[in-house]
């Protein structure tokens, strides 16, 4: 597990093969902040590059500020530009989803 000081902790679940599709789970806890998106951005990026699927999962996340919905639309659209892996959210809580749908990106977070 790691721990920030803006209170957003993480455990990583790696699963699968290279012939099996590798996955990667991250349990995401706190707030998604501005003062922690570079270190999640350090973190996914990695994951991203190196193929399968990485699922973000949100059941407990309490917060997301715009630095980090902004994070995550571009960590989003790195992982469809390069093409090597998936990003995947799930269980968001239903004001973040109402977020997503008033900046009209319910659709990219559902690729």
């Amino acid at each position: 597990m790691s721990t920030t000081a803006s209170s957003l902790t993480y455990e990583v679940e790696k699963s699968g093969d290279v012939a099996t599709g590798r996955i990667a789970t991250v349990n995401l806890h706190g707030k998604i902040v501005t003062e922690n998106t570079a270190e999640l951005k350090a973190l996914l990026k990695p994951l991203i590059a190196s193929g399968g699927r990485t699922i973000l999962d949100f059941s407990d996340v309490s917060f997301l500020d715009s630095s980090g919905l902004g994070a995550l639309v571009v960590l989003k659209m790195s992982s469809i530009k390069t093409g090597f892996g998936s990003l995947e959210f799930e269980h968001l809580s239903a004001r973040m989803q109402e977020l997503l749908r008033l900046t009209n990106l319910t659709e990219l977070f559902n690729s």
